[in-house]
């Protein structure tokens, strides 16, 4: 698999980042990218129903949410079995809790192959 080529098992993702033009890019990437189906959440409330309502493969979270509301989510969707990777326009100073601290992580602007590593990366922690 190349840099930016997503295992095909990974056919629908959810997208939660409070900027909604971040969010659209984002979706446009991953789209790009052969994704299926993508599901844009602004808020952690969106973010669990929409995880709820469809089956999710993966999650691309923006780790800088209202206070720790991107940790509570991360928690909430790997508690349901669904892969997730931060994305920060803070870099590596902005801290997380220490279990999530092995989950993979990219910095804003992203790009096709920044997505495709992270969703690559967090494919191979977890497994096919």
């Amino acid at each position: 698999m190349q840099s930016n080529e997503i295992p095909p098992t990974i056919k629908t993702v959810l997208v939660l980042d409070d900027n909604f033009i971040i969010a659209m890019d984002a979706e446009e990437i991953l789209t790009s990218l052969g994704v299926a189906e993508v599901h844009v959440a602004t808020n952690a409330e969106q973010a669990l129903e929409m995880a709820t309502a469809h089956s999710i493969d993966f999650a691309l979270i923006d780790v800088n949410l209202d206070s720790d509301t991107s940790f509570v989510v991360a928690d909430a969707l790997i508690a349901r079995g669904i892969m997730v990777g931060f994305t920060s326009g803070y870099g590596e100073s902005f801290p997380s809790p220490q279990h999530l601290r092995s989950i993979p992580r990219i910095d804003k602007p992203f790009s096709e192959t920044t997505i495709g590593s992270l969703i690559a990366a967090a494919y191979d922690q977890r497994g096919p």
